[in-house]
């Protein structure tokens, strides 16, 4: 057996809140990627030469990853992300760029896209080989501080529970190099054949989680820890559980909805910890089963909701929490946020609504980009 690595824990005050927003570069005639990041970093760097700390690169050369700071609030992290869209959205307009949002983009060719030029992105792919390649996908990842490391693995897996209810809400992958793959949140399957990446185990104790990253240093598979791409995480470095389970988002009231859904989760579970009460889990088998159920369903999803194998449409058991939330949401400074989620609720989630549209224009899919266009430049669904 490998030594374990040792994964001290960053102090972090309880529920601070940091949003991360993977947008795409489209170009403004074609509605196809574009290859340009590098262009657009050029145009937002400081003057003093440093990086942005709100606008980054990613895996592909068609994304920019916009990412709020550490708040208090999603309304604040939302505040964040706009003011970073808007110079991401400056820099792009004279090159005849737009952003788009969502978890893919509906019909540009994964095979002729090009990778950032960072040494952990080329070994990726050096490594993954066609379905490294195939990563044309995007997320939105929301960390919560968490104050006492013997909470974070417990609230792990009470978030694998609820799982279901935020993939099926920012479920917006439904197309795939031109296709309808018949899938709510196509993304949510394809990142999980990378190694290391799909659901966490569900562990007890952090000696576990420190055995495993040993392990996997041991045996070549990773060489840093943040190279462990689970859908929720712990990031030790700031002292956060990472949910990194949403979609790309097409605009940000959907980013700070399923935000809010998300923060109001974890402090929930957070203070029934505080409480002595038993926090719910799953096991592995039925969260495995909820995540496909899903991808596949959407918000017609049917979702095992506890270890019994009782079930309940996603919607329904979503509307629930909304009500149980609403006091958690006052006291986070996010009940505007939370409300949100009916938006979604009514309106559709984002693959229902690209669908939509594709159907109104007889299947073609570059309507389906133009509507994802609008939608973020008007920050709300359309």
């Amino acid at each position: 057996m490998a030594a374990p690595v040792a994964l001290p824990f960053a102090h972090s005050e309880r529920s601070t809140v940091g949003i991360e927003w993977e947008v795409a570069l489209v170009d403004q005639d074609s509605g196809d990627l574009r290859q340009a990041a590098q262009a657009i970093f050029a145009a937002v760097q400081p003057p003093d030469g440093r990086d942005h700390p709100h606008i980054t690169s990613e895996l592909l050369l068609n994304t920019v990853e916009v990412s709020s700071g550490k708040c208090r609030t999603v309304g604040e992290a939302g505040a964040d992300l706009q003011r970073a869209l808007d110079e991401v959205a400056a820099a792009a307009r004279p090159l005849r760029i737009e952003l788009m949002g969502a978890g893919t983009h509906p019909f540009a060719n994964w095979a002729t896209q090009r990778v950032t030029d960072k040494q952990r992105y080329t070994t990726l792919i050096d490594r993954t080989q066609w379905w490294g390649r195939q990563m044309l996908i995007y997320g939105v990842h929301v960390h919560v501080g968490i104050e006492d490391r013997a909470k974070v693995l417990p609230l792990s897996r009470a978030m694998l529970t609820v799982f279901p209810h935020i993939q099926s809400l920012s479920a917006s992958s439904p197309f795939w190099g031109g296709q309808d793959t018949g899938y709510a949140s196509n993304r949510a399957l394809l990142f999980q054949q990378l190694p290391t990446a799909g659901l966490p185990p569900q562990f007890e104790r952090w000696e576990q989680l420190e055995q495993y990253v040993g392990d996997m240093r041991h045996t070549g598979v990773i060489d840093e820890v943040n190279e462990v791409r689970w859908d929720i995480r712990p990031s030790p470095r700031f002292g956060t559980l990472e949910m990194r389970i949403a979609d790309g988002a097409a605009n940000l009231l959907e980013v700070t909805a399923i935000s809010a859904l998300t923060h109001c989760l974890v402090e929930h579970f957070s203070s029934m910890i505080d409480a002595g009460e038993p926090l719910p889990t799953l096991p592995p088998w039925f969260a495995q089963e909820n995540k496909w159920r899903s991808a596949r369903y959407g918000m017609d999803a049917i979702v095992i909701t506890n270890a019994d194998g009782d079930e309940e449409l996603v919607t329904d058991s979503i509307g629930r929490w909304l009500v149980e939330l609403a006091p958690v949401a006052e006291r986070l400074g996010c009940a505007a946020e939370l409300e949100q989620v009916r938006v979604i609720l009514r309106r559709g989630a984002s693959y229902q609504r690209q669908r939509a549209v594709a159907r109104r224009h007889a299947g073609e899919l570059e309507p389906v980009v133009r509507s994802l266009v609008a939608e973020l430049a008007a920050g709300r669904p359309l």
